[in-house]
């Protein structure tokens, strides 16, 4: 008698290994991505841009600050894609420990900030920091003259764009920068793109453009993976394990998981045109801190930014610190460093 077909497979797959997802590992001691503090009030406060759209940010203020006291300020953005509740905030948090008026900002389309849901935009994302600036010139607990800003991933790009052209942005510190317009032209590693790839991908913006304006629905490209599979890359389990676990998951009210991360397909092409590290000389003399981890995958934008900025510039490498590390791990963020710097600077 013959063995039905579904016992079969059952036995031949007795002694073989199913191919598994990649398995994450274990929240790092130390990671803390949503620090709170009794020695810091904080508030819900949103303000307009030159592109008539606000900016939401979460005010931080240290408790013991004399009263009537102007104090120097920082502004801190959050990774691209994420929200002021993932990163910044805790880099917020703790530098109004330190005595900081700090503003964890939503940049411009993204968490509680105004704008069209995920739009890809450097120049909006760079505004979001100099609306920032406007805002706490008018405040009476801020010293106007003494601002700095820190920008974390992909903002560090957006932080340098803003301040190469607003020297009221006093000294400007990047932790695991991103330059998001070499990634969309390249990828990692700056491995050339061929022109026919690139005029690919405009192209498919485009008619994704011309879908949607006929009515088509949204598209989304790229940000972190909903889902582990057998072909999940190294990278993509790393923001996996940071984004999509308790480690730093954060859904804004309304924003569908599914989206969350996700630029839209037809604007991540303005990325193209993003050059961040030129003409970084425009801000010397102002002080610039770029922060990355040794075995961070993203260090090498760190370091060519380094390289191409005027002085006075450092490059602090944080040992054994990946990528993600720097977002939320208290034990390896280098807020002593950060407060230096900034005492220094402002």
């Amino acid at each position: 008698m013959k063995k039905p077909l579904l016992l079969m497979a059952a036995a031949a797959l007795a002694g073989a290994t199913l191919a598994q997802p990649p398995t994450l590992p274990p929240i790092p001691a130390g990671a803390d991505n949503f620090y709170a503090s009794d020695r810091v009030t904080t508030q819900a406060v949103s303000f307009p841009s030159q592109f008539g759209l606000k900016v939401a940010a979460n005010l931080h203020l240290p408790k013991d600050a004399a009263p009537g006291a102007r104090l120097p300020a920082i502004i801190v953005g959050h990774p691209m894609g994420a929200v002021k509740e993932q990163a910044a905030n805790l880099y917020a948090v703790k530098l109004a420990e330190r005595g900081y008026a700090t503003l964890a900002i939503d940049l411009l389309c993204w968490g509680a900030s105004e704008g069209p849901r995920n739009l890809a935009s450097p120049d909006l994302y760079a505004e979001s920091f100099s609306a920032a600036v406007d805002w706490l010139t008018t405040q009476p607990f801020a010293a106007p003259e003494r601002i700095g800003a820190i920008g974390i991933c992909g903002s560090g790009s957006f932080a340098l764009a803003a301040a190469k052209i607003d020297p009221r942005i006093k000294a400007v510190a990047t932790a695991s920068m991103y330059d998001m317009g070499t990634a969309a032209r390249h990828g990692l590693k700056a491995a050339p793109m061929d022109l026919a790839t690139r005029q690919a991908l405009c192209a498919q913006a485009a008619a994704q453009r011309t879908a949607e304006a006929a009515g088509a629905k949204t598209k989304h490209i790229g940000g972190t993976v909903l889902t582990l599979e057998e072909a999940t890359d190294p990278i993509s389990l790393e923001f996996y394990g940071w984004y999509r676990t308790p480690r730093g998951e954060f859904t804004p009210p309304g924003a569908p998981r599914e989206a969350t991360t996700k630029p839209t397909l037809a604007s991540n092409v303005r990325f193209m045109n993003f050059y961040p590290f030129e003409d970084l000389d425009l801000i010397s003399p102002r002080p610039v801190l770029f922060i990355t981890g040794s075995e961070a995958h993203s260090r090498e934008f760190s370091e060519d930014a380094y390289r191409r900025a005027s002085e006075p510039k450092c490059l602090l490498i944080i040992p054994g610190a990946n990528h993600v590390d720097l977002y939320d791990r208290t034990d390896l963020i280098p807020f002593d460093d950060l407060d230096a710097f900034f005492k220094a600077a402002l």
